[in-house]
Parts: C-alpha cells; sequence; structure tokens
C-alpha cells in the first residue's frame, strides 16, 4: 500500500485544493467547540453553583433537574431537537443560524457534567471556608465569588481539562446537521478522492493536535492557579 498525500494538493472542484478545505474544516471545528465551551462554562458554573446553595431547596432542585435532563439525553439527540425541532415550535428560533443551534446542543450537554463537577468541586471544600466568611458578614453571593467558587475550580480542573478534551471531540457530532467541520470533511472528501487512507489519518492528527494543545493549556492554568498546601478531602482539609 502506497500513500498518496499529494492528495491535498490537488483542486477539490470548487477552486480550492483538499489542504485549504480541510483547514477550513478545522477552523469550523475549533469554532464549534470554543464557542460550546463557554456556554457550558457559564451554564455549568451556574446550576453548579445552585445545586450548593443552603436553605434554598426549590433552587437546588432546579440544578438537579438541569443536569439529569441535559446528561440522560444522547447528545446526537438533543442536537437534533435543537436544528430540527427547536425552531419548529418556537419560530423566533428560524432566524437563528445553525451554528448558533449547534452550539447550544454541545454547551447545555456539556454543561451538565460540568455542573456536577463544580457542584463536587464545592462540597470538597471544608465547611469552615463558608463558616468563616459568613462571620466576616459576606453575602452568600460574595461567599461563593469570592471564596468557594475560585478554590473549587482549582480543584476541579484536572477532571475539566478531560471534559474540555471531550467537548471538543464530540463537535464531531456537528456533522449530522451538516455543519461543514472536519468529519463531514472526512467523509465527503474520501467519497471524492478514494483515498480514504490519507484523509483519515490527517483529520486524526488535526483531532489529536487541537486535544493535545487543550490538555497543555489547562496544564499550564493549573500551574499558574494551585495553592501551594491546599488539600481537600471530603471536607477535612485546609488551606494556607
Amino acid at each position: 500500500m502506497t500513500l498518496d498525500w499529494q492528495v491535498f494538493l490537488t483542486d477539490d472542484g470548487g477552486g480550492r485544493t483538499y489542504l485549504e478545505w480541510m483547514m477550513e474544516a478545522w477552523r469550523w471545528t475549533l469554532a464549534v467547540a470554543g464557542a460550546s465551551w463557554v456556554v457550558a462554562m457559564i451554564t455549568g458554573a451556574f446550576f453548579g453553583t445552585l445545586r450548593t446553595l443552603p436553605n434554598n431547596p426549590w433552587l437546588v432542585r432546579l440544578g438537579n433537574a438541569w443536569v439529569e435532563l441535559f446528561r440522560n439525553i444522547p447528545i446526537l439527540v438533543q442536537l437534533f431537537i435543537w436544528y430540527f425541532v427547536v425552531p419548529k415550535m418556537f419560530p423566533a428560533f428560524q432566524q437563528v443560524p445553525g451554528f448558533v443551534l449547534v452550539v447550544f446542543g454541545l454547551g447545555f450537554f456539556t454543561s451538565a457534567r460540568i455542573a456536577e463537577q463544580v457542584r463536587a468541586g464545592i462540597q470538597s471544600l471544608p465547611r469552615g471556608q463558608r463558616y468563616a466568611a459568613m462571620a466576616m458578614g459576606l453575602t452568600t453571593t460574595q461567599t461563593y465569588r469570592y471564596v468557594l467558587l475560585p478554590m473549587a475550580f482549582r480543584i476541579i480542573l484536572p477532571p475539566l481539562t478531560s471534559e474540555s478534551m471531550n467537548l471538543l471531540k464530540n463537535s464531531s457530532v456537528a456533522f449530522a446537521v451538516s455543519i461543514a467541520e472536519l468529519t463531514m470533511f472526512a467523509m465527503q472528501a474520501q467519497e471524492e478522492t478514494s483515498r480514504g487512507i490519507e484523509i483519515y489519518l490527517a483529520v486524526t492528527g488535526l483531532y489529536a493536535l487541537s486535544a493535545f494543545a487543550v490538555n497543555r493549556i489547562f496544564a499550564y492554568i493549573e500551574r499558574r492557579v494551585q495553592v501551594p498546601g491546599f488539600i481537600a478531602a471530603g471536607g477535612t482539609g485546609g488551606g494556607h
């Protein structure tokens, strides 16, 4: 078997090479993953925080309902609902670009998993941190903003790294609703060129490179924000 990498320099029939097409598809993949990550982080942090609020059972139930709803429905089904069902049920969404609908689908699906991590991170903190903040006169909002959430996010950075890498890989399902990302490029290009091995090897390499970059970025962030001497284990750790 001989690999023919020259296939990427041939014209795809539309005035561009397959290499240019692949790079464009890679940009779409990164755009979908990046925008979905922002949605997932904001929404996940919000509902994860709701699930730990003291003396507010209704907000806790709302957070729990969000997590259970979006965590228990397959991502592809959610994507189809956002792309095909929501615009039919709510006419205002008919003017929303398909890219945005995909971002909502991926973002909300991932937010349920991030919310669970945020909840676990907050609950793993020593109870004394919350009590100390209350004793200083901080409101509940201030306690979460300045004390609990900064430490909780430090704790959950490793699983958050994995979740961010998973989101990048999950963006491949966007091909099912005709978003021109890497997986769609691979499927179409291999049919047109009959060079599936070269196409899929190149696409696999780009996915691996992207995931590795995410891993290194989070590793750098983890080193920068770590608190020396801090240990959290079952709510009995301490901070320095």
